[in-house]
């Protein structure tokens, strides 16, 4: 019987082939996760960054808008609102206190620049029309509302802005600080969003002021 010297062919080289491929294979699989990662907290931050810079909460710890808003109400302020436009009267807004801009309060704008606005102790007027505000101040017409009597005349870039609850609001609205600058107004608020049982959209009464005239 003749031997023969020959051998079965190596797999070595095959093997190192396919353990480079696992290799690979596992190394680009934890590059992708590291990409995935770095993509979702990237979003997380460009997120977090446009909430802050558009949408800013509001603690109520007063009743100088009453009855729309109650103490300890969490309201949301929509800061980028007005950025292509004004306020108009009717809004709801989070104002800076131009006498103290450390001092936040949420007011109605009632009236906006160019007009004039007169206040009796019973009775406002904008432009010559007298407004019917007891939807949203629950004071009946020809009841006293105001402490102050004045007559306004609103430049450029001036709101005038009042709380809900007149006899309570007069020191810290436009009859105690005046009439307010555009950049004092932050936002235009939106909505109560706690406590759950509190939610609701904040109403401009259009209605009231659909008959002033222009200045």
């Amino acid at each position: 019987m003749v031997e023969t010297n020959s051998k079965r062919p190596s797999n070595k080289g095959g093997f190192l082939q396919r353990r480079r491929r696992v290799n690979l294979t596992a190394a680009e699989r934890r590059a992708q996760l590291a990409r995935e990662v770095l993509e979702v907290l990237l979003f997380v931050g460009i997120v977090i960054v446009i909430v802050n810079v558009v949408i800013q909460t509001f603690l109520v710890q007063d009743v100088t808008m009453q009855p729309l808003l109650q103490p300890d109400q969490r309201a949301l302020v929509n800061k980028s609102a007005y950025l292509f436009g004004g306020p108009q009267r009717g809004d709801v807004v989070l104002v800076a206190d131009p006498q103290n801009p450390s001092l936040l309060v949420i007011r109605r704008v009632i009236a906006t620049p160019g007009d004039t606005i007169t206040l009796t102790s019973t009775s406002v007027t904008v432009n010559g029309y007298t407004l019917n505000e007891s939807v949203y101040t629950n004071i009946a017409a020809g009841q006293p509302e105001n402490d102050v009597i004045d007559t306004y005349h609103l430049g450029a870039g001036q709101y005038f802005v009042m709380g809900d609850n007149r006899l309570q609001s007069a020191t810290y609205d436009s009859r105690g600080f005046g009439p307010v600058p555009r950049s004092n107004i932050l936002g235009k608020v939106i909505m109560v969003f706690w406590p759950l049982k509190d939610v609701h959209w904040m109403n401009t009464y259009p209605s009231v002021f659909s008959h002033v005239p222009a200045p």
